[in-house]
């Protein structure tokens, strides 16, 4: 009976959770563009949706009996989830670096309620996703909701699609040439390889990264330099 009962309490758990993504799943399909670009004029007015899947959120608590694609899953769509709900409460505006609370910016604001807690989005990424589950292509799965940020991705993330997502969305950003210019010996290259210079040479040198993705080889010696950042909303 009693693994009768955790069964069905399993696949309740597994049937809500496929339910509440492909709600955020449609939200993104109809909003976001190919590009990345958000029609947030047009999602304001379905901002309704949006709440429901941030209650499913806010009631429901990863565990470490979940797979890491899981949990992966999970803290990305809350972040992504999370940035267009800040962004929508303060719409209209020209930027995320605009939103202000008590000093602090979007990214420090504790606002984000995950499994009846409350987070920042700072939290999220650095303490949460970069710390305990850690993949350099986290970087192109949260979105900062900005123009040089990688391209927010039309579809909600999954345990079966995060790893196959993550390596396209990485292989778009690196060759997308107004984010990553490339050459064989000389590249300028998105701020995102130097902020988190870390997270991208754990196995060798940024340029050693780049090439795992890139159109064409880049010299080992190639010079670096980074470009300046846009952070105009990401607007269709």
């Amino acid at each position: 009976m009693k693994k009768l009962a955790f069964f069905l309490f399993v696949s309740f758990s597994f049937m809500q959770l496929q339910a509440q993504t492909s709600i955020f799943n449609n939200l993104l399909e109809t909003h976001v563009s190919k590009q990345g670009l958000v029609n947030y004029k047009n999602f304001k007015a379905d901002e309704a949706k949006l709440n429901t899947y941030i209650s499913y959120l806010e009631k429901t608590k990863p565990t470490s009996s979940w797979s890491v694609a899981k949990q992966k899953a999970f803290w990305i769509n809350a972040y992504n989830a999370y940035t267009l709900k800040i962004i929508l409460d303060n719409y209209p505006l020209k930027s995320i670096t605009d939103i202000k609370e008590d000093g602090k910016t979007a990214w420090k604001i504790p606002f984000a309620k995950v499994g009846g807690k409350t987070y920042t989005l700072d939290h999220i990424e650095h303490e949460i996703l970069r710390k305990n589950l850690f993949d350099p292509r986290i970087h192109v799965g949260v979105n900062c909701a900005s123009g040089s940020c990688p391209k927010l991705a039309n579809m909600a993330f999954t345990e079966q699609n995060i790893d196959s997502a993550l390596e396209k969305l990485m292989t778009a950003f690196v060759n997308d040439s107004s984010r990553n210019k490339l050459s064989e010996k000389k590249v300028k290259i998105s701020s995102i390889f130097n902020w988190f210079k870390d997270d991208f040479t754990k196995e060798g040198s940024v340029i050693d990264y780049l090439n795992k993705y890139a159109d064409i080889k880049i010299n080992k010696k190639a010079k670096i330099s980074y470009l300046n950042y846009d952070w105009s909303l990401n607007e269709k």
